[in-house]
């Protein structure tokens, strides 16, 4: 039997043991929330990073942005990338330009949402420069394009190879920086097929039908030309779209009160059906509409010839710019005095003031009233004769003047 001494001695031991385990289980509870604490920070941390940095297996714009963050990718891609392609000498390369802006902050951000994951992920992501690569592939088009440029019942076909030296992407836009080649091309088209200032042989009316003589003339504001820089960018923008085919009559001009292009297309050297013809020396007028003689009158009265140059009417081919009624005429006299004289029907075709119209004023009409007493270049109408004038004289029409 153990005495009394014994059990406390068993006791005493058994407390501390239970004292000891006491103490265990804490220290274990402290680790425990220690670890737990360091696995719940390390996991924060690392939800942080996951959260602001690409992906380690990143490339943008064939620049590794891996571990970086949006800003740190956005700078590097701006540094690094190819932004840039140009077409020279048949050779198509894509480069780096520092004074180009490749990308900004919130493209980068969009591939950076693309590319998100929770946690870390090793899988590989491409984002290509789509843009870059689609000028690519249209300036390697450019360079064996044709463009079939179709003028006045011709084809004239357009090798960019011969007629561009260089093109670039840039910005987002495309450029033809050199294209010397091309211009000098269609300056020699239109030096061919240009109508202004050009002489040809014309058959003029005689009576009631068209059977007079042959004269030659020169179109002085009636005709057309090519416009050459318009044509030029049409063509350009041709090439970039793979358009096969333009129409270069959309693409010309004209002289005078309007640079409209008149005649183009029409037969008779441009000058179609419909035309007024004015023979200085008969004092005479027609006005021709669907090939036929529709007015002649042989008594108008024009520029007075001897005296002052200025009084004398143009000879040329002109055209008609509007038709008013009724209307002012104003101008000086040949004594340096103004003058401002009404009429009913004014019908103007050059820029120096000269027109159809009627003179209430006038009194000599006669075949040599022009000689010492005609107009200040206009051709003079009589009143009682000019209202057929009037209905049958086009806008835009040619009026054809000579001796």
């Amino acid at each position: 039997m153990q005495s009394r001494k014994d059990l406390r001695k068993h006791t005493n031991r058994n407390n501390l043991y239970l004292i000891i385990a006491g103490i265990v289980v804490i220290l274990v509870i402290i680790l425990g929330v220690v670890v737990h604490n360091h696995d719940v920070e390390s996991q924060s941390k690392e939800r942080h990073f996951v959260t602001t940095h690409f992906n380690p297996n990143v490339t943008i714009y064939g620049v590794k942005v891996g571990n970086l963050t949006v800003d740190k990718a956005t700078q590097k891609i701006n540094k690094k990338a190819d932004n840039v392609v140009y077409l020279e000498n048949g050779k198509v390369t894509p480069e780096r330009d520092q004074s180009t802006k490749t990308i900004d902050k919130s493209t980068v951000q969009s591939y950076f949402k693309k590319q998100h994951t929770t946690t870390p992920s090793k899988q590989n992501y491409n984002y290509k420069f789509k843009k870059l690569s689609e000028a690519q592939n249209k300036l390697n088009k450019v360079k064996q394009a044709t463009v079939n440029y179709k003028l006045d019942g011709k084809t004239y076909p357009l090798k960019a190879k011969d007629l561009i030296n260089k093109a670039s992407y840039k910005d987002g836009k495309y450029k033809f920086d050199n294209t010397n080649d091309l211009t000098a091309r269609l300056n020699k088209i239109n030096k061919a097929v240009s109508t202004l200032h050009q002489s040809y042989n014309f058959t003029v009316p005689s009576g009631t039908k068209i059977n007079g003589k042959t004269i030659t003339v020169k179109n002085e504001s009636y005709g057309w030309g090519i416009y050459v820089k318009k044509a030029k960018q049409a063509i350009e923008k041709a090439y970039i779209n793979g358009t096969k085919s333009l129409n270069g009559g959309d693409y010309i001009y004209g002289l005078g009160y309007n640079t409209y292009a008149h005649g183009y297309g029409k037969k008779n050297h441009g000058i179609g059906d419909n035309y007024v013809v004015i023979s200085l020396k008969k004092q005479e007028l027609w006005v021709v509409r669907k090939g036929k003689v529709a007015v002649n009158l042989n008594d108008v009265v024009t520029g007075t010839k001897i005296g002052s140059k200025g009084d004398r009417t143009p000879q040329g081919v002109w055209y008609i710019q509007y038709k008013e009624s009724p209307s002012t005429l104003r101008g000086y006299n040949s004594d340096g005095s103004k003058y401002a004289s009404k009429v009913k029907y004014w019908m103007p075709f050059t820029l120096s003031g000269c027109g159809l119209h009627d003179a209430s004023w006038r009194t000599d009409w006669s075949k040599t009233a022009y000689l010492k007493g005609g107009s200040h270049g206009c051709i003079n109408i009589q009143p009682s004769e000019i209202h057929p004038v009037w209905q049958n004289v086009i806008k835009d029409e040619a009026v054809i003047v000579y001796n």
